[in-house]
C-alpha cells in the first residue's frame, strides 16, 4: 500500500507535490520521495520516515522544475529498513525514467531472473517497484528502436508491461524530457485518477483527496489497462492498453485503506462506509436484539460511518468512547532494557463513563491478527462494562493479500481456519457479529453498476488474477515486511491522524 504524485505544470511543483503526499500520508509511512525535472535533468530526494520529517526547507528548494512525482511508501515486500528502496526509482536508459509504484508485483521473482537472463537488465533492491521500471525501460527501448521517442511508442510499451506483469500496480513514471505517463493493471487493483487546475496544471493521484486538497477538479479514474501520456506542455494522450480489462478494486480501500472523503471508481468512501453499516445493522439484529445494547461505540478511525449508521439504523445511542493519541513515537531501547512490545493502551484511552455498567457493542472496520480487538475489548471491561459485543463492518479476514497491502500470512489471522464461535472466545467478547462477503459486496457495488466485480480475495480466498498458488502465497509471505519490535510502529492505532491527516 502505497500513495503516488504525478505532476505536468507551468509553474515550480515541489511545494505542490509536497502538499498532495501529505494529503497521502494515511497510505504510507515507512518512507516518501520526490522527483521533479527541469530541461531534461531530474532532482531527487527520498528518505525513510513521514512527509514532514524527509522534507526541509533545505531539500526543497534543490527540487526545482515545472514536472514531479512523488511517493509514500508503505512496504509490503522487499527491505523496509534500506533507503535504496524508497521511491521514486531512476534508470538512465532509454532517454532517463523515473518512476512511483502502488501495487504489488505477484511475478516478481519471474521477472527478476528474465531481466537478468533475456533483457541483461541490472536490479540493485529487492523492490519489486525496480522490477516494474526496468520492464517498462526495456519495453520503451524497444518499441522506440533508436528513434525519438512518440506517443504510440508509450502505449506499445505499457501494452508489453501489461502482457508480462502480474499483480496489482499502479504506475506514474517520468520520462526525460518528454513527459508523464499513468497507468493501471487490467483489473484496476489499486486506484488511479487525474484532476487539473484552473492554470492548466494536470495531476495524477492516488485518490481524490490529494487533487481537490491542492486546488485541482478530479476529472475521472484512469480505466483498468488504460495508459495516459501528458506531454510536457499539458496535453493528455489516453489509450485502452490491456487485451481484456476489467474493473475489479480492491474493495480493502473502501472498507479500510483510503481516506472517508475521497471517491474511486465512481464510489464515494464515505457511502460505501454508511451502506456497511447499514447492511451489519441486518447481521447485528439476528444476533444481539438491540433492547440488550445500551450504546455503540466506534474503535477509531475508520469505523465511525458504519458505526453511525448502524446506531441509527438500530435505534441506538452512539457515544465516542476511546481517545486516540496521535503522537505515539517509537520506543527506545536503552543498554540494559529487554525489548517492550508497545500497548494499544498507549494509543487509545478509554472515557470510562461510557462503558461503565453498560452494555456495549464496539464496532471495527475489520479484525486481522485480533490481538487488538482482544486488548480492547479488555479496556472495555476494565472500565466497567457489563457486556462486550463487537461488530466488523467486514467479514472474516481468512486469506492473505498478495495486491500490496501489509496482510499477515494464515498462520497469523485470527480467522483463518476458525469459526465465528471459536475467534469469539479467542477476543474475549460476549458476542461477535461479522459482516457477510456478499453483504459487502453488494452494498458497495451497488454505488456503481458499472463494476465488473472487487477483488475480495483476502475475505473470499478468490485472487482476480488468476495465477496464484499456494507455492506462490508462501514464496510472496517469505518475502513479506515484518516490523521489529524496536521499530517505530506503524500500525494503524499508532498513526498521527491515520484516516484525517
Amino acid at each position: 500500500m502505497c500513495g503516488i504524485i504525478g505532476v505536468i505544470s507551468s509553474a515550480p511543483v515541489n511545494q505542490l507535490i509536497y502538499d498532495a503526499l501529505l494529503l497521502l500520508q494515511h497510505r504510507g509511512q515507512d518512507a516518501a520521495g520526490i522527483v521533479t525535472q527541469q530541461g531534461r535533468k531530474f532532482f531527487m530526494h527520498k528518505a525513510k520516515g513521514m512527509v514532514r520529517d524527509v522534507f526541509r526547507t533545505r531539500n526543497m528548494r534543490a527540487l526545482p522544475g515545472s514536472a514531479g512525482l512523488g511517493q509514500v511508501r508503505y512496504p509490503t515486500a522487499g527491505n523496509a529498513y534500506s533507503e535504496e528502496e524508497a521511491q521514486p526509482f531512476y534508470v538512465n536508459a532509454p532517454f532517463g525514467i523515473v518512476l512511483v509504484h502502488n501495487g504489488n508485483l505477484t511475478n516478481a521473482h519471474a521477472l527478476r531472473s528474465e531481466l537478468f537472463s533475456t533483457d541483461h537488465r541490472h536490479t540493485n533492491t529487492d523492490s519489486d517497484s525496480e522490477v516494474l521500471l526496468n520492464v517498462f525501460a526495456h519495453e520503451l527501448e524497444r518499441s522506440t528502436h533508436g528513434v525519438p521517442l512518440r506517443t504510440e511508442d508509450v502505449f506499445t510499451a505499457v501494452s508489453a508491461v501489461h502482457r508480462r506483469v502480474k499483480g496489482s500496480y499502479a504506475v506514474i513514471a517520468l520520462i526525460a524530457g518528454h513527459g508523464l505517463v499513468a497507468f493501471r493493471d487490467p483489473h484496476g487493483i489499486r486506484p488511479l485518477g487525474m484532476g487539473r487546475s484552473q492554470d492548466g496544471t494536470v495531476m495524477v493521484g492516488s485518490e481524490s483527496v490529494a487533487l481537490e486538497g491542492t486546488g485541482h477538479v478530479f476529472e475521472r479514474d484512469i480505466a483498468p489497462g488504460e495508459a495516459v501520456f501528458i506531454t510536457l506542455d499539458g496535453q493528455v494522450h489516453a489509450r485502452q492498453c490491456a487485451e481484456s480489462p476489467k474493473l475489479q478494486p480492491c474493495i480493502f480501500e473502501f472498507v479500510y485503506l483510503a481516506r472517508p472523503d475521497s471517491e474511486m471508481d465512481g464510489i464515494s468512501v464515505y457511502q460505501a462506509r454508511l451502506n456497511l453499516g447499514a447492511s451489519l445493522a441486518k447481521r447485528v439484529v439476528s444476533t444481539v436484539p438491540p433492547n440488550e445494547i445500551d450504546v455503540i461505540i466506534p474503535i477509531p478511525e475508520s469505523s465511525r460511518p458504519s458505526a453511525t449508521q448502524l446506531a441509527h439504523l438500530l435505534g441506538v445511542p452512539y457515544r465516542e468512547g476511546f481517545v486516540k493519541n496521535r503522537y505515539v513515537g517509537r520506543t527506545f531501547i536503552m543498554p540494559g532494557q529487554g525489548v517492550r512490545k508497545k500497548s494499544v493502551r498507549q494509543k487509545l484511552n478509554v472515557i470510562a463513563s461510557e462503558f461503565k455498567g453498560r452494555n456495549v457493542l464496539l464496532v471495527d472496520d475489520s479484525i486481522v491478527r485480533g490481538t487488538t480487538s482482544r486488548e480492547i475489548v479488555q479496556m472495555a471491561r476494565d472500565a466497567g462494562a457489563r457486556k462486550v459485543y463487537l461488530a466488523s463492518a467486514a467479514p472474516p479476514v481468512r486469506f492473505p493479500n498478495v495486491y500490496g497491502i501489509d496482510m499477515p500470512t494464515s498462520g497469523e489471522l485470527v480467522a483463518h481456519g476458525r469459526t465465528v464461535e471459536e475467534i469469539r472466545q479467542s477476543i474475549g467478547c460476549d458476542a461477535l457479529i461479522y459482516q457477510d462477503v456478499e453483504g459487502m459486496k453488494k452494498a458497495i457495488g451497488s454505488l456503481n453498476p458499472k463494476l465488473d466485480g472487487f477483488d475480495a480475495s483476502c475475505f473470499d480466498g478468490v485472487y482476480v488474477t488468476g495465477d496464484i498458488t499456494a507455492e506462490d502465497i508462501e514464496r510472496l509471505n517469505e518475502g513479506r515486511v515484518g516490523v521489529q519490535e524496536d521499530e517505530e510502529d506503524t500500525s494503524r492505532l499508532a498513526l498521527p491522524n491515520a484516516q484525517e491527516a
